[in-house]
């Protein structure tokens, strides 16, 4: 697996912690646009010190293969957070999945961006991590979401009632889920090994 990904008009990367102070300005920008699918956030969530810790959690996260975020990139302008794509809890073994989250600035919405990145690191999931099933839940009001989604041949399973606490209420979820193309029957352990390094100091649906 690689730091750096791009796309035909994207760049995927994995950040470190000297990245903070652009994560934080990214989610400060867009915070009145992702909190209302989210949890309450502490108020400490909008600090670097915060956003350094967090990403080096993630980052342990990372090397155990549990958790892949990538912050997203336009090739024109490699210096601005558009988004970030995360597939977190891994599993490699039995179930083979993971689930999905994504966030985007608003400013770009409605590009194909969301769609372009979320395609690339399902390719990414399938192929290099071998995994057989891709989920994500999303809140019946975020039609946008589940367009992305829809578009990208996720299948509704369901509703999980009073799935998330979302800014102080129990909300339901639409089920979703991808499955590995059925000719491809290729699984096996990735080989991502323990032992992979990924650079030092590197948890949502929008669109």
């Amino acid at each position: 697996m690689k730091f750096i990904y791009e796309t035909d008009r994207l760049i995927l990367k994995l950040l470190g912690e000297e990245d903070a102070p652009a994560v934080l300005q990214f989610y400060k920008q867009n915070r009145n646009v992702f909190e209302p699918y989210e949890t309450i956030h502490p108020e400490q969530f909008y600090t670097v010190a915060y956003q350094r810790t967090l990403m080096n959690c993630e980052l342990s996260l990372t090397l155990k293969h549990s958790l892949i975020r990538f912050y997203i990139f336009r090739r024109e302008n490699p210096d601005e957070i558009i988004g970030t794509v995360c597939f977190r809890n891994i599993n490699r073994s039995t179930y083979y999945s993971c689930e999905t989250g994504y966030r985007f600035s608003p400013a770009y919405w409605h590009r194909g961006y969301a769609r372009e990145a979320l395609a690339f690191g399902i390719q990414l999931m399938f192929e290099e991590f071998h995994l057989h099933r891709i989920e994500a839940a999303v809140m019946p009001k975020n039609t946008a979401s589940i367009r992305l989604l829809e578009s990208l041949d996720f299948q509704q399973e369901g509703v999980a009632r009073e799935y998330a606490l979302i800014q102080g209420k129990w909300e339901d979820h639409i089920r979703f889920a991808l499955i590995r193309p059925s000719g491809d029957t290729s699984i096996q352990t990735s080989p991502l090994t323990a032992g992979t390094v990924f650079p030092s100091g590197t948890v949502e649906n929008q669109k």
